[in-house]
């Protein structure tokens, strides 16, 4: 993270990988016959070029097989990703990505999403224009193909250079859709994908822009989401901006915050309080807006019983800032 390290916890750096997340070696029954062929095949190299052929045909249901098939290969071994993408198929593959057939473009998203798990990939799928295309497939696709482009722009999300490229093109208002409108897993995508591209500052305002404060918010307020943490950790990225923080004021961020600080489990406690430190070193306003909370003492019992001693100095620090004079109750937010 940028402003402040947090120690995060596995959910939130957790890849949702999609079909890649599958650490099965057995193919699935219908996987087609040149696909169990490959695996012990010496002709490997002949069948996937005989796939990659059909990726073009004129025939949607040659399409469709020949996309499935690879996304398959891809999905249970390290070398096929490898070989798949040495012999030419990103670039057909990522065509598919704006294919008005459904099912061929989830196909495709599925199968980019498979080669994005092999570090070597990253840099072929990203020069062959995939990430407009996974956009697209984001905003308009099936249920799965919003969610797995989602995991695929995670795994391209590895610098920030492409984390700032994906923002351009234009990722993060349909990830705030997905974070709101998708079903469970596809929530846990979008809030993923969002942390990993938060770290790119300008990314941040786009969020902002985008609504994701509010929607963060009721996320935290509702232990029955299942997404308490997640959105706790990408607020904390969300504030780390002076538009964030801004946003998260307006919005009433400071009681969702107290009140977790309060009753939360112990990770969202502390992402609670970093969040309020971030938000209290920015304004003597803002510092009294929190304390009339009565952050005080949850934020005393969190340092006496910090089982971290970054997470104890922090605490400890916030309650000496809060405990500070502020001026007069009238002074504007700075």
């Amino acid at each position: 993270m940028l402003m402040m390290v947090v120690e995060c916890s596995p959910e939130i750096l957790r890849l949702s990988h999609g079909e890649g997340a599958t650490s099965s070696g057995a193919f699935a029954a219908h996987a087609g016959d040149s696909s169990r062929r490959f695996l012990v095949s010496p002709d490997a190299d002949d069948v996937v070029g005989g796939l990659i052929s059909d990726l073009e045909s004129s025939s949607v249901e040659s399409q469709r097989r020949a996309a499935m098939e690879l996304r398959l290969l891809a999905k249970h071994s390290a070398d096929n990703r490898l070989r798949i993408a040495r012999a030419g198929a990103i670039a057909p593959l990522v065509a598919l990505l704006s294919h008005p057939d459904p099912l061929l473009q989830e196909h495709g998203v599925t199968a980019i999403l498979n080669l994005s798990l092999c570090d070597d990939n990253m840099e072929l799928i990203a020069a062959a224009g995939a990430v407009r295309h996974l956009v697209r497939a984001l905003r308009s696709g099936t249920p799965q193909a919003r969610e797995n482009s989602a995991c695929a722009l995670l795994h391209l999300a590895q610098t920030d250079d492409h984390r700032a490229s994906i923002g351009r093109a234009g990722a993060i208002p349909p990830l705030v859709a997905l974070l709101e409108t998708g079903g469970a897993p596809g929530k846990k995508d979008a809030a993923t994908a969002l942390f990993s591209l938060l770290a790119a500052d300008e990314n941040k305002l786009r969020a902002v822009e985008a609504g994701v404060v509010r929607l963060l918010l009721d996320l935290m307020a509702d232990p029955q989401s299942g997404m308490v943490d997640k959105a706790a950790y990408v607020l904390y990225q969300v504030v780390s901006s002076p538009d964030g923080l801004a946003a998260a004021v307006e919005e009433s961020a400071i009681p969702v915050l107290v009140e977790m600080v309060e009753s939360g489990s112990r990770r969202q406690k502390d992402l609670a309080m970093l969040s309020l430190l971030e938000i209290c070193e920015a304004s003597a306003a803002y510092r009294r807006m929190v304390v009339r909370e009565g952050a005080i003492p949850p934020l005393i019992a969190l340092a006496q019983n910090a089982s971290k001693k970054n997470m104890k100095q922090k605490a400890e620090a916030l309650v000496e800032l809060l405990r500070q004079p502020t001026g007069p109750s009238t002074s504007a937010a700075r």
